[in-house]
């Protein structure tokens, strides 16, 4: 049974979920000493922003297979090393979007109205009216930057406060924007001209810091910036700075470079930001949804199947995963079957994809070729994580080739390396291989098959049923394909049982067989 260690305070919700499956070690507060301890033992990791899933981590992680962040941001997982380790990476990008959502409204609300400086004044005894003046959301700009779900949320909560909306985000298109009622504009544009600016981006090389003190410098002295994404999108030494010169007029900010903030953090003794200690997920409902979210992808993930949410592989929506998830598998046979019928190490192949699958991101299903044939060839661990890497350390160079025209099967996936070529396709969503090196086939390769091009006259199958019988190998499927090569068919069958070589070589040496492959899939 598969071990799991969920740390950082995970929802009982999906918690339970995964004890119905696997066997779950809860660990609300966990050292990184300790993570280091007791890492090798778990085959799968659930976190929140707490626990540092470092390399040293992942160096220690010989069983781990797949770590889980039960939220949006994964900065706190190196996953370029979990990625050359095979570890699959997921999140769960949906589960707090309303919670970051209503949580950055709430901190624009507040820093508009000094409701935290008012409250403290309150509950001190005191009653200040003019001191708390504020501003109006109406009528004002609010800058976006990043468009995504949770800042396509908030613009479109703002524009309900008849405010006008601007946008900054390079992946977002004119259309998409319009669409969302909110202008697309330069970053500094957007700082010179916004009342208001939220910040919507991860946090990567080219986000971290991109609003420093010369950005500041070009806002409006009435500017109030909020940040409830990622700490280091926003130079806190320089925000400090700005709000101590009324370079700009307050913040509000909930993430930060370092968490928890430090106690000397000069952001602490400002009167005019507001701080929240990462609240943007903390409600309850979030909780449940991310756990529940990423619960599910493990179970996915430890089953064998593709996780729409998995951060180190193409992203492909949940509804498109569903339909290619059946040929990720046939691809990964296909994969098997190449390098079963190669002679000789494989340098290149090439992918063909046809049909009305071509339309979509099928990336995924070239990357499931390289994992059947690298599974095939290696002894170590090959996923759709790492086997792209795998086969480039390897010198495979992969070509992919793709055209929505079919002639015979709605949809086709064909696989050439090494002049051999093997096509398959789904019969309802069972993988069959339908041609093999121009033969036309029917096989199913969920077992283990022997390919076998022969001379084609009586007696052929005959003398392999008997050759095999007499060493009590049982053959539990046979299927017999022609080619336009005259007097050449091509013999596959399925058998039961594994082929000692003695038995290979000895099919061999019969008079009307040319070849024996023998590929084994699911043994």
């Amino acid at each position: 049974m598969f071990h799991i260690l969920a740390a950082d305070g995970i929802a009982n919700e999906g918690i339970d979920l995964l004890k119905k499956n696997f066997d779950v070690d809860v660990r609300d507060k966990i050292s990184h000493e300790e993570l280091l301890e007791i890492i090798p033992q778990f085959d799968a990791l659930i976190v929140r922003s707490a626990s540092k899933v470092t390399s040293d981590v992942l160096e220690r992680a010989a069983k781990l297979k797949i770590i889980g962040r039960a939220g949006v941001g994964v900065d706190n997982i190196d996953v370029q090393a979990a990625t050359e380790r095979g570890i699959i990476v997921i999140n769960s990008p949906d589960g707090n979007t309303i919670a970051a959502t209503e949580h950055t409204f709430a901190m624009m609300l507040a820093v508009s109205r000094n409701i935290p400086q008012a409250n403290q004044v309150m509950h001190a005894g005191g009653w200040d009216r003019k001191k708390f003046v504020g501003v109006e959301l109406r009528n004002k700009t609010l800058g976006v930057i990043g468009l995504g779900k949770i800042g396509a949320g908030v613009a479109k909560r703002a524009q309900s406060f008849d405010m006008k909306v601007i946008a900054h985000d390079p992946f977002v298109s004119e259309e998409r924007a319009k669409s969302l009622g909110v202008k697309l504009v330069n970053l500094d544009e957007l700082c010179a001209t916004a009342d208001f600016i939220t910040v919507h981006m991860p946090l990567t090389n080219k986000t971290r810091d991109m609003i420093s003190l010369p950005q500041m410098k070009t806002m409006k002295p009435t500017v109030r910036l909020i940040n409830c994404a990622r700490g280091g999108i926003i130079n806190e030494a320089d925000l400090a700075t700005a709000l101590t010169e009324k370079i700009i007029a307050g913040a509000a900010i909930d993430v930060f470079d370092g968490e928890p903030l430090a106690a000397d953090s000069p952001l602490r003794n400002l009167p005019n930001i507001i701080l929240t200690p990462h609240l943007g997920a903390s409600t309850v409902e979030a909780q449940i949804g991310v756990s529940v979210d990423v619960a599910r992808g493990i179970i996915d993930a430890l089953n064998n199947r593709p996780v729409a949410t998995a951060v180190n592989l193409p992203h492909i929506p949940s509804h498109v995963l569903e339909k290619l998830a059946p040929y990720l598998d046939l691809a990964e046979r296909l994969g098997r079957t190449i390098t079963g019928m190669s002679r000789e190490p494989i340098s290149n192949v090439q992918v063909k994809i046809n049909g009305t699958i071509a339309d979509m991101n099928s990336s995924l299903i070239s990357t499931a070729v390289l994992k059947g044939m690298l599974t095939a060839a290696l002894d170590t661990n090959v996923n759709l994580v790492n086997a792209n890497i795998l086969a480039a350390e390897r010198g495979i160079h992969l070509s992919e080739v793709k055209s929505s025209a079919t002639l015979d099967f709605a949809n086709l996936v064909t696989v050439s390396a090494n002049k051999n070529v093997v096509t398959g396709t789904l019969f309802g969503n069972e993988g069959r291989i339908v041609e093999i090196n121009n033969f036309r086939v029917d096989v199913d390769p969920h077992a283990r098959i022997l390919i076998c091009p022969h001379i084609n006259r009586p007696g052929v199958i005959g003398l392999v049923g008997t050759l095999l019988a007499k060493h009590k190998i049982n053959i539990s499927g046979m299927n017999v394909g022609k080619t336009a090569i005259e007097g050449t068919s091509l013999m596959v069958l399925t058998v039961d049982n594994p082929m000692p070589q003695n038995v290979l070589d000895e099919m061999k040496s019969l008079d009307p067989i040319f070849d024996v492959t023998p590929v084994a899939y699911d043994v």
